[in-house]
């Protein structure tokens, strides 16, 4: 036994120094990697060292990065809202600016210059392991969340609207679980932050299961609309359904006053 221990202890001194520093040295590779990724692409609007920038007028043309973590790096580069053309209420999805190894690297880089969210594990979103029972059960408690904090940004469907000052919530039908995760962690724009203090782990992928569920039912009522609730509901009747009255009603009249003037015509 004495043996066995003076071996492990040998062993452990031996490798296990090497393999932190091997990792430590990893790390810090990936962020220098991150950081030249960031000065090319970022600087101009977040500063050299993330700390922000302001226009001469007082405007935020970049907000300072400290503190906002991987999480918020994988959401806004992953989805190709960042880099943005030029400062906005609202950055549009758009296709990815940097591969997965780069957004990575940015990321690593965001989140060494202050603690924040880092990016979620697949177990943490992912629905696979979820038996029929306890998905049915995940997607009533989400349900209950999203249309108690969400509806009314994003509507009970899920499918977005518009936002004051220019801004709007995106269309989450298309939505990776991954970024619906970390935009619940992270609050993109002007969604607020539902920390793990507010929502627990369990209850955001509850949400997300609840938005997958959307996705996989049929429209009973026929023509969905866009999903956009009375708003374009409203608008279909008034073009469609009074629309269709009133050429209804000009018909009636215009078939009238010709029946009218050939029985005048006969009479004559």
């Amino acid at each position: 036994m004495l043996l066995g221990l003076v071996l492990t202890g040998s062993l452990y001194a031996a490798f296990a120094p090497s393999s932190s520093a091997d990792s430590a040295q990893s790390d810090q590779e990936l962020v220098e990697q991150g950081r030249k990724l960031f000065l090319v692409g970022c600087s101009f609007c977040h500063g050299q060292n993330g700390e922000g920038v302001l226009t001469q007028d007082g405007n935020q043309l970049g907000p300072s990065l400290a503190g906002v973590g991987a999480a918020a790096v994988d959401f806004q580069v992953g989805t190709g809202r960042m880099p943005m053309v030029q400062p906005g209420a609202q950055n549009p999805t758009k296709p990815q600016a940097y591969s997965e190894d780069e957004i990575d690297a940015l990321a690593a880089y965001v989140a060494s210059l202050a603690p924040g969210p880092a990016v979620p594990n697949p177990e943490d979103y992912s629905l696979a392991g979820l038996s029929p029972e306890e998905r049915e059960e995940a997607v009533t408690r989400g349900g209950q969340i999203f249309l108690t904090n969400c509806t009314a940004c994003h509507n009970f469907a899920g499918k977005g609207g518009a936002m004051p000052r220019g801004g709007y919530a995106p269309n989450l039908s298309n939505t990776t679980a991954r970024h619906i995760y970390e935009a619940l962690l992270t609050g993109p724009g002007q969604m607020d932050t539902f920390s793990n203090g507010n929502l627990s782990p369990d209850e955001k992928r509850d949400v997300i299961a609840y938005l997958y569920s959307l996705r996989e039912q049929p429209e009973y009522g026929g023509f969905s609309l866009g999903g956009l609730g009375p708003v374009s509901e409203g608008l279909f009747a008034w073009v469609v359904g009074i629309g269709g009255l009133v050429g209804f009603a000009v018909w009636i009249a215009a078939h009238t006053a010709r029946t009218t003037k050939k029985k005048e015509s006969a009479a004559a």
